[in-house]
């Protein structure tokens, strides 16, 4: 005997099924040992099957402004698509067609570098990316719109919002969309094109006193013509103020000032005298100077007149209508008509008296007051003759 205790069978056969139940090794199912199946591994790696295409192509020069960009995605669709310009700001756009394309809300500014940034996915979840970028042309015609009223102002009720072009426009659509306005209280705002060189904007009915008002020209790189491009981007901001409305009765001679709905003065005047009649309807107050000149033959009257010192003046039509201060007229006010077509308030010469009625009108006057001529023999003033779109009717303006 050596003095060594022998292993017993049963107690040996134990020792070898403890270590064959904590091994961890066997024929048992794939990755149990912590490690993907390298079928796995492969399809992860795999590139993704997501192809983009980004329209116009990485490097390109004078792109339009218009219709060119656009990013797609085959065998994929797009989760990500950022465009940006110069200065960081980003374009705006959307993702349509069941996520497969992507194309800017509006058109591009002009001369402008724009980067792309662009993310999809196919099937799987794999991603591909692509960055690119392009600059738009730079339009060796151009044309902005000369604005009224000034940004910052405060205006009557009756004031539009109204766009001169300094080149009339054959794509009215794209500029008319390429400005916004908002305003707050909300109200809707709808323009009108005067011609093919002017765009006005108002609502249904006389703006509401206190309406803020924010118009947004996005005119940079608007093709308003073939050839011929947008380069204005700004926002302009004005404010409705009291309602002033005032009625002149042509056959009474007589002008009635209403403030927020309420008379605080009648006035004597002189309208137009028999084939000089002042024209009908509503009229907004567009321009107004403590003196002008008034020449006859500057509105094709020939040498009727030439006044070099006309006080409180205020334009009524491009035709040349003001209603104005009169030192001249004698005994015409209240009594008859003696102007040749213009509102006539008794005034002295050099306008220093502020207390005769041509001086009390303009100093509780501003541009966008609306002034109302009836009974007048002459017939309506048409709309494109001033800032006066309130003499068509809403259905006529939005037509």
């Amino acid at each position: 005997m050596n003095g060594r205790r022998p292993i017993s069978a049963a107690l040996l056969g134990a020792a070898l099924l403890l270590v064959t139940a904590c091994g961890g090794g066997g024929s048992g199912s794939g990755g149990s040992d912590g490690k993907a199946k390298p079928e796995k591994v492969e399809q992860a790696n795999k590139p993704s099957e997501a192809v983009v295409t980004v329209a116009p192509e990485d490097g390109a020069h004078a792109v339009a402004t218009s219709g060119a960009l656009r990013v797609t995605a085959a065998h994929g669709t797009l989760s990500e698509v950022k465009v940006t310009d110069g200065e960081g700001d980003a374009v705006a756009g959307k993702i349509a067609d069941g996520g497969t394309s992507w194309k800017p809300a509006s058109h591009l500014a002009s001369a402008t570098t724009y980067k792309v940034h662009v993310v999809a996915k196919d099937k799987a979840g794999r991603v591909s990316a692509k960055d690119t970028t392009f600059t738009t042309l730079t339009p060796k015609n151009t044309f902005i719109g000369y604005f009224t009223p000034e940004d910052g102002s405060t205006v009557g009720v009756g004031m539009p919002f109204s766009l001169r072009f300094t080149r009339g426009i054959t794509h009215p659509d794209a500029v008319k969309d390429s400005v916004s306005i908002t305003t707050k209280p909300s109200v809707p705002v709808e323009g009108h094109w005067f011609g093919n060189d002017r765009l006005d904007f108002r609502p249904e009915h006389y703006w509401k006193p206190g309406t803020e008002v924010t118009v947004k020209l996005d005119l940079d790189g608007v093709e308003g013509r073939p050839g011929v491009y947008g380069k204005q981007a700004k926002t302009v901001t004005f404010t409705i103020g009291r309602s002033q409305v005032s009625t002149v009765d042509a056959k009474k001679h007589e002008m009635t000032v209403r403030r927020d709905g309420k008379v605080i003065r009648t006035i004597p005047v002189s309208t137009g005298k028999p084939g000089y009649d002042t024209w009908g309807g509503q009229m907004v107050i567009s321009q107004r100077f403590k003196v002008t000149r008034m020449n006859s033959e500057t509105v094709n009257l020939g040498s009727e007149y030439d006044i070099k010192d006309v006080p409180h003046a205020q334009r009524l039509t491009d035709s040349g209508t003001f209603i104005h201060g009169n030192y001249w007229g004698a005994g015409a006010f209240g009594h008859y008509n003696s102007s040749h077509g213009c509102i006539g308030l008794r005034d002295v010469r050099g306008g220093y008296d502020k207390h005769v009625p041509a001086a009390w009108f303009y100093d509780h006057s501003m541009i966008g007051d609306v002034v109302i001529v009836k009974n007048s023999h002459e017939r309506t003033v048409s709309p494109a003759n001033g800032l006066n779109g309130w003499n068509m009717s809403w259905s006529q303006w939005t037509k």
